[in-house]
């Protein structure tokens, strides 16, 4: 596979405890995205299913996991390796989470095997492109034109609770970068920029953000 970040605990993206996974690879290109940075794949980011699954283990078997988020880039653009790697995340938890920017019916239109094991081993998928004038605040989604699709209906329940709440960011620190992570509004670029200058940090540190 190729991903960029392994994150714990995420608490934006879902709910409860998850672990998050940021893949690389998407050939969308949508205006104002959050992570144009995990369009192209890297040579550095390579890893294998199983060595993916040792560093997850590592987590889960000392933390509560009560779920995974599985984004980037689109997740969709790596189906064997996603097909291989979900049925040993569900022996951890169910909740699997998985953005894309393919719709469900393009999905399907695909008639792949591998795509047809991941929508059978995911619980929700939020489908469709990002619209940068359609982010309008809907939870958990980027744009309101994305939809979350319940392929497993037990967890409408935990998911919807969660969504009458509303987004939430949370901050991750990697060395001199700090990850933002959740739902951005639009112009969160230029909020986090006048931030940043009014604390003078514009030249003292990266930033990164992401979904």
């Amino acid at each position: 596979m190729n991903l960029a970040r392994i994150l714990y605990p995420v608490r934006t993206l879902g709910p409860g405890e998850r672990i998050g996974l940021w893949l690389c690879g998407c050939s969308h290109g949508c205006k104002g995205c959050s992570n144009p940075e995990l369009w192209q794949p890297r040579k550095e980011y390579d890893i294998s299913v199983e060595n993916l699954l040792k560093l997850v283990r590592s987590i889960s078997d000392s933390r509560r996991v009560d779920g995974f988020t599985i984004t980037g880039g689109d997740p969709m653009e790596q189906p064997e390796e996603l097909a291989k790697l979900l049925p040993e995340l569900r022996t951890i938890s169910h909740d699997i989470l998985i953005y894309t920017g393919y719709t469900l019916a393009q999905l399907r239109e695909m008639n792949s095997n591998c795509v047809e094991e991941i929508l059978q081993s995911a619980a929700v998928l939020i489908d469709g492109l990002y619209v940068e004038e359609r982010n309008n605040g809907c939870p958990l989604r980027g744009s309101d034109n994305q939809q979350v699709i319940f392929l497993d209906e037990s967890f409408r329940g935990a998911y919807e609770e969660y969504m009458r709440r509303g987004n939430a960011i949370q901050n991750f620190t990697a060395g001199n970068s700090v990850i933002s992570v959740g739902i951005h509004s639009a112009d969160y670029p230029q909020q986090l920029e006048r931030r940043l200058a009014e604390k003078s940090l514009l030249k003292g540190g990266d930033s990164d953000e992401q979904q």
